[in-house]
């Protein structure tokens, strides 16, 4: 079965490490076989290929600059004319809305990839009314609920984000080697927060409960993650000078964009990230969960499926007392601390095991119809 993904490229998160793993996945299942198309070039277009990934490049396009989607489209139409495809999943209502007319006039399915809740007002999601797709894949359970709303009698299927566990070799030497390069001081707590500068993730939420701890052992947060766009950069500022205005001094710390998540999880203690807006899945709590680190959400959206009681803790959204006393409580007690991150990896395992994702996947495109036909 050949897979055209479908792709905008032109930011990072969630959805392009979704693509990435696929990269990383393709030789775990046999009845697959998948290409990217990308319309930006990138961080996603340069880590596709460096996975070995046969990547397209389409070219960048803006609605409200008509002549640069009829381009775009064209390059598409030719690319599906010199190969053939079984279907193309689009990850995003955008692509689906600017694109999917020009794949269905090539013969080929296509698939919408649920990366987030369908609110049917934008006017990507209009048009994707308008052109459905023959299946919805959805990331979590909270994702498909807004499609089944939305696109009635349109299937849609769960298939969660696969993700392997990183392979961090001498992790405890590299644990204490980013510490020391970080400047932590031996015996501190790391709380980290790794996430985009949106607002919904939280992050105001998370500095409140900071100003309330009341632990005794020394703990220092970390917040990773750049602006990508003009109103997260207004963002980050108005939280760097929210941080310096308070009384938690060197204790908050931003680091900027990272590429060394993982890296990052190995070296703190703690994952925080109490999103004030439902998160569509939220893979950045598996990479927490394989590195072993407990993690507290807020109890809503697809995070919600994620994080238990076994591996970590919900509160109410905006519950800023509630998030203070659970990050106190793991900054004192590190038993409890470590038995909760002794049980995180195998729950991220349950969920995003890559083997058992891709058997997923494979399941709900026959359920849609689709059958391999290319070789």
């Amino acid at each position: 079965m050949k897979i055209l993904h479908v792709a905008a490229g032109n930011l990072f998160g969630g959805v392009e490490t979704c693509l990435i793993e696929l990269a990383r996945a393709r030789d775990l299942n046999a009845e697959l076989r998948h290409e990217f198309a990308v319309c930006f070039t990138g961080r996603l277009e340069a880590e596709l290929r460096d996975r070995g990934a046969a990547v397209h490049v389409l070219g960048g396009m803006r609605a409200s600059r008509p002549w640069t989607v009829w381009r775009t489209r064209s390059t598409l139409s030719n690319l599906l004319v010199q190969q053939r495809f079984d279907v193309a999943i689009m990850h995003s209502c955008w692509c689906h809305a600017l694109l999917a007319g020009v794949v269905k006039q090539a013969g080929v399915p296509t698939i919408l990839w649920g990366h987030s809740d369908f609110g049917g007002t934008s006017w990507e999601e209009r048009l994707t009314r308008l052109l459905p797709p023959i299946g919805v894949v959805a990331n979590s359970e909270f994702t498909a609920r807004s499609f089944l709303t939305m696109l009635p009698g349109v299937p849609c299927r769960v298939v969660r984000y696969l993700m392997a566990a990183p392979r961090l070799p001498g992790a405890t030497a590299a644990r204490e080697a980013l510490r020391m390069e970080l400047g932590i001081a031996p015996g501190t707590v790391v709380i980290l927060q790794a996430s985009r500068m949106e607002e919904w993730k939280g992050h105001r939420l998370h500095l409140e409960a900071l100003a309330r701890l009341c632990a005794r052992t020394p703990w220092l947060a970390l917040f990773a993650g750049g602006a990508q766009r003009p109103f997260e950069v207004a963002y980050e500022n108005e939280l760097k000078l929210r941080a310096r205005g308070s009384t938690l001094g060197e204790r908050v710390r931003f680091l900027g964009q990272r590429r060394d998540v993982p890296a990052l999880m190995n070296a703190s203690d703690i994952f925080c990230q109490p999103n004030t807006g439902p998160e569509p899945f939220g893979l950045v709590f598996i990479e927490a969960l394989y590195a072993g680190r407990p993690a507290v959400t807020c109890a809503f959206g697809g995070a919600a499926e994620i994080v238990n009681e076994n591996c970590g803790a919900l509160i109410e959204p905006g519950d800023v007392a509630g998030l203070a006393d659970v990050l106190t409580r793991w900054i004192d007690d590190s038993a409890l601390r470590l038995a909760l991150g002794a049980a995180a990896p195998e729950r991220a395992r349950e969920l995003c095991e890559p083997q058992n994702v891709l058997h997923a996947l494979v399941a709900a495109l026959e359920e849609f119809g689709i059958r391999g036909t290319t070789r």
